[in-house]
């Protein structure tokens, strides 16, 4: 009783059935009043009284003395039995005679005389005319269910029980549709709530067929995004899980390795080998402390200086930091910036972070030979500037194609400066850039840790990035030589009114 397509056709049956009862009883009402207002009527017209009344008035001229007519003719219900014989008892109705101003001049009983008839009344008496004028008028009561004769009886209980047969066929007819209906709009619930029932029990994949109204549809494609959303999260925080095990794992297991040698004298107990044991812990506090700033970038909770910032300077720092790294592996790292630049609203360490980031990636993926270009522009951009290799260090300006942001869709934002870190390294593959700067992700998952980082470097700019109010993004044909351009973008300070 308690389902919602029980309660439905419940519903659905009780007010067809409502509906039929009242319907019935004020039809039925209707019908025997209407019938016996018609056998009356059809007492009179049928009869001689209304030529026998019409007679007197023409032999007196007035209607006055004509209670002596009935008594000489008897009883007023005796003169109307003709036609109508068999309709109505004998003695039942009350006759009643008005003038041509409609005041009662006969009422059977005499309650009635000298009073007007009602508006009703007028309307179901019969006129009295002598040559197109009417003198009077004539009706009779309306009579009870017992003033009917047999066969009139007889009518009036067949045609309600043919009303009441059509009900009950109807009333069934309505709570089988109710019935039907109910079960329609509760089958998409029932389905959802057990697509819910095996979600919660693990099984992500649970998809409902979207069908229905408009509300159970849009419902239904809710739940199917959240349930695609949940399951696309679970396996990504499998996947974050499974790479967090295997980037520990790697360091513990080379300590574990050094230490049991040493124990087992295999190596022997010097600084050398302590030292290599002693490099593997600063590359497990080095992940544990990317994985810590992550977790606090995507919550939150991570703290940020924001100031204006002059961007120039940083920008020089950071090459100059990686210009002898650079030259070791004789590729060409040049910077272009504009004679004069705004301030950005950023944190200027996280700025150097990021810089430091994207160049470590430019520089590890550059061949030999190769070019490494910094450029810092106002974002003003064409949508159809066409996506250029770098080719000369004093082009750069030129040759750099407005970013695309992830996926390769082109974007531009007002009031930010774009910082972008070209390379002519392979390039990156269209099916990569959506991934690009998810955690742990490597383009080659052959790269071992030393040759390709932790995975997290990226993840973590793009938070502190977004975290100061910009974007980031990245851009590649895929052509090698052409390389890659990871651009961010920060706020104008003169644009940012601060809290």
């Amino acid at each position: 009783m308690n389902k919602l397509w029980v309660r439905l056709a419940l519903a659905f049956g009780a007010v067809t059935i409502i509906g039929i009862l009242v319907a019935g009883l004020l039809a039925n009402r209707q019908v025997n009043v209407q019938f016996r207002r018609f056998v009356a009527r059809d007492q009179i017209v049928n009869s001689p009284l209304v030529t026998s009344l019409a007679d007197y008035y023409v032999q007196n001229g007035s209607w006055a003395g004509v209670e002596t007519l009935f008594d000489d003719m008897g009883r007023p219900e005796g003169m109307m039995m003709g036609h109508g014989q068999g309709m109505m008892r004998r003695g039942m109705p009350q006759l009643i005679l008005a003038d041509a101003s409609t005041q009662v001049v006969f009422a059977q009983g005499g309650s009635r005389r000298g009073t007007p008839l009602t508006p009703a009344e007028l309307a179901e008496a019969v006129p009295i005319e002598l040559e197109g004028q009417t003198v009077g008028y004539v009706l009779i009561s309306v009579p009870g269910q017992a003033d009917l004769s047999g066969p009139a009886q007889a009518f009036l209980r067949q045609f309600n029980v043919s009303l009441w047969q059509a009900g009950l066929v109807a009333g069934g007819l309505g709570v089988l549709l109710g019935l039907a209906i109910a079960r329609g709009l509760s089958a998409p619930l029932g389905r959802l709530a057990l697509a819910a029932r095996r979600i919660s029990q693990g099984d992500l994949s649970q998809r409902v067929p979207v069908s229905g109204s408009a509300e159970v549809a849009g419902l239904a494609r809710a739940f199917n995004e959240m349930a695609a959303g949940l399951q696309q999260a679970e396996t990504l925080r499998r996947s974050m899980v499974a790479d967090i095990a295997h980037e520990l794992r790697t360091p513990l297991t080379v300590m574990q390795g050094n230490l049991q040698a040493i124990l087992d004298d295999v190596y022997p107990m010097e600084k050398a080998e302590i030292a290599a044991v002693y490099d593997e812990t600063l590359i497990l506090s080095r992940l544990i402390g990317d994985l810590r700033e992550l977790a606090q970038a995507e919550a939150g909770q991570l703290s940020l200086n924001l100031q204006p910032v002059e961007l120039a300077p940083l920008i020089e720092r950071a090459a100059s930091l990686f210009e002898e790294l650079a030259r070791d592996k004789k590729v060409k790292l040049t910077v272009a910036l504009p004679a004069s630049l705004p301030s950005v609203w950023a944190d200027s360490d996280r700025v150097r972070q990021v810089l430091h980031n994207l160049l470590a990636n430019a520089l590890r993926h550059t061949p030999e030979g190769g070019e490494i270009g910094i450029v810092v522009e106002e974002s003003q951009w064409s949508e159809n500037s066409p996506l250029l290799p770098l080719r000369q260090a004093q082009d750069i300006v030129r040759t750099f194609a407005p970013p695309q942001g992830e996926g390769g869709r082109r974007s531009a934002v007002g009031g930010q400066l774009r910082v972008t870190v070209a390379d002519t390294g392979p390039g990156i593959p269209a099916e990569d850039l959506p991934h690009i700067f998810n955690r742990f992700w490597r383009g080659d998952r052959a790269r071992s840790r030393e040759q390709g980082g932790s995975g997290l470097g990226l993840a973590i700019a793009r938070q502190l990035v977004e975290a100061q109010g910009g974007h980031i993004g990245v851009e590649s044909d895929g052509v090698p030589g052409h390389g890659s351009r990871f651009w961010f973008t920060l706020p104008v300070a003169a644009s940012i009114s601060p809290v």
